[in-house]
C-alpha cells in the first residue's frame, strides 16, 4: 500500500511537470482547419543532419494514413540536394510537391505553396526548412521571417533522441532565436518537438522527459525504424508508465 501511494504520488508530481501549458492533437487541428476551408500547415525546424527531412516524410505517412491530403513545400532553397531528396520521398508516398529549386526567397516558397494548397484543397501543407546552426544569425532571421510571413498551425522542432542534453540546449537556443529576432513582441515560438532515433537510446525516457520538462513543449511524435511507419505519436501518460516501470 505504501509503495502504492508513492507511485500515485510521483504519477502526480510528473503529469504536472510535463502536461504542456498548450496541448496539441494534430488531427483535431486539421480538422478545425478543413471547417475554415484552408489547409493546416507545419513548418519543420531543426540543426543541420537530425533527419528533419526524413521526419517530415513519417508524418506524410501519418497524415495518409488517415486519408487526409497533404502537400509538401520545398522551402530548404540552401542545401544542395535538398529538393531532390524531398521529391524522392514525396514520389514513394503520393503527394504533391510544391518546389521553385534553390536560391529562393524561402518565406515566398512557403506562401506559394500553401495558396496552391488552398486551390486545390489539400488538407495540410508540410513545410521543409534548411536546417541551421542556432549561432546562424542571418539563417535564424530568414526563419523568423518565414514563420512569421506565413503564420504556420504549428512549428515543429526535430532534434535527435541521441543529442541529450545538447538537444535541450539546441531545442532552447532556436526558442531564443526566434523570439529575438521577431519583429512583434508577440513573436510566433516552437509549439512542438519530433525525437528522431528514439530507438537507439537507452535511456530514452529520461532524455524525452528532460526535453519536455525543460523546454515546457510537449514532443509530439517519436521516430522508432527506418521506414515511413516507425514514427509514434507520444503521450505524457506513457512517458510516465515507462518511467515508473
Amino acid at each position: 500500500m505504501y509503495l502504492l501511494c508513492i507511485a500515485k504520488a510521483m504519477t502526480s508530481a510528473l503529469e504536472r511537470i510535463l502536461t504542456p501549458t498548450r496541448p496539441i492533437n494534430v488531427l483535431h487541428g486539421i480538422a478545425n482547419a478543413r471547417e475554415q476551408h484552408r489547409p493546416y500547415s507545419i513548418v519543420f525546424i531543426g540543426v543541420n543532419g537530425v533527419g528533419k527531412s526524413t521526419s517530415l516524410a513519417k508524418v506524410i505517412h501519418y497524415l495518409k494514413s488517415r486519408n487526409l491530403q497533404v502537400s509538401v513545400a520545398a522551402c530548404d532553397t540552401f542545401r544542395s540536394g535538398a529538393v531532390e531528396q524531398l521529391k524522392t520521398h514525396c514520389k514513394a508516398l503520393k503527394v504533391r510537391l510544391f518546389q521553385q529549386g534553390y536560391a529562393r526567397d524561402a518565406a515566398a516558397v512557403a506562401a506559394a505553396a500553401i495558396r496552391e494548397a488552398t486551390k486545390v484543397h489539400d488538407d495540410v501543407v508540410l513545410i521543409d526548412t534548411a536546417g541551421r546552426m542556432q549561432n546562424n544569425e542571418r539563417l535564424m532571421r530568414q526563419l523568423v521571417t518565414l514563420i512569421s510571413r506565413n503564420n504556420p498551425d504549428l512549428v515543429l522542432f526535430v532534434g535527435e533522441a541521441m543529442a541529450g542534453n545538447d538537444g535541450v540546449n539546441q531545442l532552447s537556443e532556436f526558442g531564443k532565436c526566434l523570439q529575438r529576432y521577431s519583429a512583434s513582441s508577440n513573436a510566433r515560438l516552437i509549439d512542438g518537438i519530433i525525437l528522431t532515433k528514439f530507438d537507439l537510446v537507452d535511456d530514452k525516457v529520461g532524455t524525452a522527459i528532460n526535453v519536455s520538462y525543460e523546454s515546457g513543449k510537449p514532443i509530439i511524435f517519436v521516430g522508432v525504424g527506418q521506414t515511413y511507419a516507425d514514427l509514434k505519436r507520444m503521450h505524457v501518460h506513457t512517458l510516465i508508465a515507462k518511467l515508473l516501470q
